[in-house]
């Protein structure tokens, strides 16, 4: 499960990391339970319906599905699989039912979302195989991911007896194993760090299973400020340097003389976000998690951008 601050990329880095799971003869499943439709977008392909669709070859040669969860489906199937309603499903729909289960009812909502991710991590094969190696659900954002898993902790508790306890608590086992984990996505500012340490702590009173976080659109560090205290002492040197690469005269009131101060300027605050940077690290690096960094996409979050980042993933030895 993939979660972060709005903005972070939480999105993208799901589907990165979904590709690099997709090693050669493996299959994954990326999921969107928020109904935004983010995956299709990033994939540059139609909307997508509600059943699993193989939308991509990860860089490893195996296969990604993805599947968009809608909450209202969720709810037909759950009453079939359990009630057998059949078309009596149906005439709940056209009565309203569906809809006060899905958006007045508290927390039904997310267990229909949960119980229809977690069955498709538990469905095999007639072999007995898994029908996926690796499910990776594109999760809601981290002020809610707590409340949004421990719903079924809740529902199996008020439900005390017949299939919606068992199918809650049947959903609780599967978020709370260990082949289950929570990644947080972050950038290296000041409010997406902290919501990652909020959520983090978080999640560990709740004994859900963190799993990394990933530090997403990171940039280079160019100078830091002894680099460029070095600059300031040098002001002549650097107007000499931009004369010579033709960008005018070199003395006092010069074009490239000129230049220098917006450049130092410039230079300062990249020095200053490197050491803001650092810090942030630092605060990150206290949690004690696996951490993964990915770079920023100068293009923007598109369909190459998103195979280059799970190249990278792969490269830093990512696992779900």
């Amino acid at each position: 499960m993939v979660t972060g601050k709005g903005g972070t990329g939480k999105t993208t880095v799901a589907a990165a990391l979904a590709l690099a799971l997709a090693e050669e003869g493996k299959r994954t499943l990326l999921v969107e339970v928020e109904g935004r439709q983010g995956i299709a977008q990033l994939f540059e392909t139609e909307a997508l319906p509600y059943e699993e669709r193989k939308i991509a070859v990860g860089p490893g040669g195996g296969e990604v599905y993805a599947l968009a969860v809608d909450a209202e489906k969720a709810l037909l199937d759950y009453l079939q699989m359990f009630y057998k309603l059949g078309g009596a499903g149906r005439a709940l729909k056209k009565m309203g039912a569906i809809d006060f289960a899905t958006t007045i009812a508290p927390g039904v909502r997310d267990v229909l979302l949960t119980g229809k991710v977690c069955e498709a991590v538990r469905r095999r094969t007639r072999s007995g195989a898994f029908v996926y190696d690796a499910v990776v659900m594109d999760a809601p954002p981290t002020g809610r991911i707590t409340r949004f898993l421990a719903v079924n902790d809740q529902v199996a508790g008020l439900a005390r007896v017949g299939p919606i306890h068992n199918q809650a608590q049947a959903v609780m086992r599967v978020i709370k194993s260990p082949e289950t984990a929570v990644h947080l996505v972050s950038l290296l500012e000041e409010m997406p760090v902290q919501e990652t340490v909020d959520g983090v702590a978080e999640l560990r009173a709740a004994e859900l299973p963190v799993g990394s976080v990933f530090v997403n659109m990171t940039r280079p560090a160019l100078l830091d400020r002894d680099a460029v205290r070095a600059a300031e002492e040098s002001r002549t040197e650097i107007a000499k340097a931009l004369s010579r690469a033709g960008l005018g005269g070199a003395r006092r009131g010069g074009r490239a003389e000129q230049l220098v101060d917006p450049l130092l300027r410039q230079a300062h605050e990249h020095a200053e976000r490197v050491a803001l940077e650092g810090e942030l690290r630092a605060e990150l690096d206290r949690l004690e998690l696996p951490t993964y960094e990915l770079e920023l996409l100068p293009e923007g979050a598109d369909l190459p951008g998103v195979y280059r980042l799970a190249g990278e993933l792969r490269e830093q030895g990512v696992t779900a």
